[in-house]
């Protein structure tokens, strides 16, 4: 017998229909349970729920006065069923917020895995760039603000090792809204720089020999600075 992990079960589930609460006939959130018991403090049979969040529910709105007039709580019920039989139970809440912290959002889910799958082919072309020597490219996904944080700062530290002079003026000439990459930035021009033996001008900020006393562009004595 092969157990599912939770990761499996979450996409198994997320691709079948929701039931249809009974209660109210609407359909029924996805939910992942939370680490305490329910009912007869077994346990719960499956990391993730089926429950009916919708607060106009018959079962919802009548559970407030049943629980109070008869065990003096004040609480109401959801209607709740497992993604393993086709019974369908009362589970107590007390409040029209609570559980809902742990409601599945699938939209939310899958930007994630899109998010994820933009990271690892981003993570591929660098790799193939790395290999190939190719800074050109490298050097776009660094400018592309379409691309992941985490593919960006990634090429910006490729970029140090792989990138010319040119691309000294390209990374200078960009401000990056985030801070990290920014950082990142920086350190590959002075990367480059290092590896070229090359430093900016103080005065007209173009590029020059480390070891240069006049800047051959403006004119200006460096030495020293």
């Amino acid at each position: 017998m092969n157990l599912e992990t939770k990761e499996q079960v979450l996409e198994r589930l997320i691709n079948q229909p929701k039931p249809i609460c009974p209660h109210c006939g609407k359909e029924m959130q996805l939910w992942e349970v939370p680490p305490v018991a329910f009912a007869d403090g077994l346990g719960w049979d499956s990391p993730y729920m089926y429950v009916c969040f919708n607060n106009d529910c018959p079962l919802y709105v009548n559970g407030w006065e049943n629980l109070w007039e008869n065990y003096a709580q004040h609480a109401s019920y959801r209607c709740i069923k497992s993604p393993n039989d086709d019974i369908f139970e009362a589970m107590p809440v007390f409040s029209s917020i609570g559980g809902q912290g742990q409601v599945i959002d699938e939209q939310v889910m899958a930007e994630q895995e899109a998010l994820k799958e933009n990271i690892k082919k981003g993570f591929s072309i660098l790799a193939e760039c790395y290999v190939s020597k190719d800074e050109v490219t490298v050097i776009q996904l660094l400018m592309d603000a379409s691309q992941p944080a985490r593919v960006r700062i990634k090429a910006a530290e490729m970029a140090g090792d792989l990138g010319n002079l040119e691309a000294i003026e390209l990374i200078n000439n960009h401000k990056f809204g985030n801070p990290l990459l920014q950082e990142k930035a920086d350190k590959a021009v002075e990367k480059i720089h290092e590896r070229h033996f090359t430093r900016e001008c103080p005065f007209c900020a173009e590029i020059i020999k480390r070891r240069a006393k006049i800047c051959k562009h403006c004119g200006r004595d460096v030495s020293g600075k």
